[in-house]
């Protein structure tokens, strides 16, 4: 099981490495849709004939996706219209999934370790910073290794 998951967390990153220069693409503050008919030089009316639609619908289609209450499927049918593949998807804010797998098991491993160390502290049981350093990497090894949901939490 261990091998299957991480066999997808490297098949994901490889999928979104494609799209890493995709995070530098800012949104237009109008919007795709309407920065790309303007571009075109294509009108309202001309966009609404091929989506049979309104003028006035595609002045609403432009609003709802610059205020982001568009659905997917109808910027779908846009991009059919406008001869566009639509791309849509999401990319690690820092890096790869594995990394951020990575990161979720250190901060979940350095919680549990401190809070057991304290509880130790109490009892006159505490360890070392090298010994808790030491085993918080370990842990995070085995939390990373079983991809248990608590990760998440």
């Amino acid at each position: 099981m261990r091998n299957k998951k991480k066999l997808l967390i490297e098949q994901l990153d490889q999928k979104l490495g494609n799209f890493k220069d995709a995070a530098m693409v800012l949104v237009p503050q109008k919007g795709w849709v309407n920065t790309i008919r303007t571009t075109l030089n294509m009108t309202r009316d001309q966009l609404g004939t091929k989506l049979e639609l309104t003028k006035g619908a595609i002045q609403k289609i432009e609003e709802r996706e610059a205020t982001g209450q568009i659905t997917i499927n109808k910027l779908k049918d846009v991009g059919n219209a406008l001869d566009m593949k639509f791309v849509y998807g999401f990319i690690p804010k820092d890096g790869t999934i594995e990394k951020l797998v990575d990161l979720k098991a250190e901060k979940l491993a350095r919680k549990i370790v401190l809070r057991t160390n304290q509880n130790m502290k109490l009892e006159d049981q505490g360890i070392g910073d090298e010994k808790i350093a030491k085993t918080i990497k370990e842990l995070a090894i085995e939390i990373k290794r079983e991809m248990k949901k608590s990760l998440w939490d």
